[in-house]
């Protein structure tokens, strides 16, 4: 499970309409207990994907390190990415799963004519052959 406060799901969520209608991504941080993914901060990060960035997103190497930095810096732990299906609902893609890591959590918000609609968490195995859906809960 993995539950998201919501300081940090007004930040992603924000980001996801500030982009539209482009996809966003970000990264969450947090604690881990083993059995609860507990997110407390988001960090919005560029979408440097080459081609339209409508479709799909892609992260520099170096945000995501600094991402990870940032969050040992506060005693966190860096709990997964999120980003954004403009005009479509949450779902874990093909491309999403080729390009995921089987540690991280994967929130994708649905964002509909520019306005949040709703949001799924996503859990690759290690094989990356599938993304099992993850019980996501927004705090607020």
């Amino acid at each position: 499970m993995i539950r998201i406060g919501d300081e940090a799901w007004q930040v992603m969520r924000a980001h996801a309409e500030a982009v539209y209608p482009n996809e966003c991504c970000g990264a969450m941080l947090g604690r881990n207990d083993g059995d609860t993914k507990h997110v407390t901060a988001a960090l919005p990060l560029d979408n440097v994907h080459a081609g339209p960035r409508m479709t799909r997103y892609e992260l520099r190497p170096e945000d995501l390190l600094r991402a990870d930095k940032v969050a040992r810096g506060r005693g966190l732990d860096l709990i997964g990415i999120f980003h954004s299906h403009p005009d479509h609902d949450a779902y874990f893609s093909e491309t999403d799963l080729k390009n995921s890591c089987p540690w991280y959590s994967f929130v994708v918000v649905s964002v509909k004519a520019g306005r949040f609609d709703h949001a799924k968490s996503f859990l690759p195995n290690m094989e990356q052959t599938e993304a099992p859906e993850e019980a996501l809960e927004l705090l607020s």
